[in-house]
């Protein structure tokens, strides 16, 4: 079941997603290619949540994940733990973490270029994140959580790509996840729960250049492409209101 939420917990989800894109912004922003390591973007994702009085909602998640945020270079999909090894030129980053504040969550993620990236990565980029925005304009008060499926993977794959299968978005607020638990970024339209006023979930396309086939790492988190080619992932924290779908993960709040 869909746990609604009042206007005034989403105002509160808005703070959260408000330090989700503030630190998102000024994280990327440090990024120098060949200098710049996911430890360090970590190390000051975690110093900006806490400085705006949030706290990581990705460190210690289910008793063992170790960073505060995901960071996952090329071919790593999604949950890349933050290594010591610099960023490369033409290396594309997704910066993913969620953000909790007076006891309300935020997720978000976004993918970087690292200095010039080549015009395939670059396409592949574009595509996701426009694919996102393709799903949230179906978050509306009585649609259903397939209609937002479906908006993505039909622009994905008209673009030559492939949404991941095996990983989902989902339902959040008192918690990183919570009900509805499956939002997938691909399916048919009309299926799935209706959509009401006071629902909130997490959109999150992950596109893959070739194949929609994952790989899980040995240490558990790490999700990487089959194939090896490059993804990219893209996600915002939304609110169904009557007015329509409104972004909590912005620095506008």
């Amino acid at each position: 079941m869909i746990i609604l939420k009042t206007k005034s917990e989403i105002a509160k989800m808005k703070e959260s997603g408000r330090i989700v894109a503030r630190t998102l912004r000024l994280v990327s922003e440090t990024i120098v290619p060949g200098k710049t390591t996911p430890k360090e973007l970590d190390a000051l994702a975690d110093r900006l949540i806490r400085e705006e009085g949030g706290i990581p909602s990705f460190l210690g998640y289910r008793g063992d994940y170790p960073a505060a945020t995901c960071i996952s270079v090329n071919e790593v999909v999604v949950h890349g733990i933050p290594t010591a090894i610099p960023l490369q030129e033409g290396d594309i980053v997704s910066l993913d973490f969620g953000v909790v504040k007076d006891g309300w969550h935020a997720d978000g993620a976004w993918t970087y270029a690292v200095g010039t990236v080549t015009p395939q990565a670059q396409r592949l980029m574009n595509v996701t994140k426009e694919s996102l925005y393709q799903g949230i304009a179906k978050a509306r008060h009585g649609n259903r959580i397939g209609d937002i499926s479906h908006a993505v993977q039909k622009y994905v794959e008209n673009h030559g790509y492939n949404v991941v299968r095996d990983l989902v978005g989902h339902g959040i607020g008192r918690n990183l996840h919570e009900e509805p638990s499956n939002v997938p970024m691909f399916g048919k339209p009309n299926k799935g729960e209706v959509l009401r006023e006071g629902t909130t979930i997490c959109i999150e396309p992950m596109v893959n250049a070739g194949t929609y086939k994952v790989n899980f790492l040995k240490d558990k988190w790490t999700v990487v492409t089959a194939d090896g080619q490059l993804a990219a992932h893209y996600e915002h924290t939304i609110a169904v209101t009557k007015e329509g779908p409104e972004i909590l993960t912005t620095e506008d709040n």
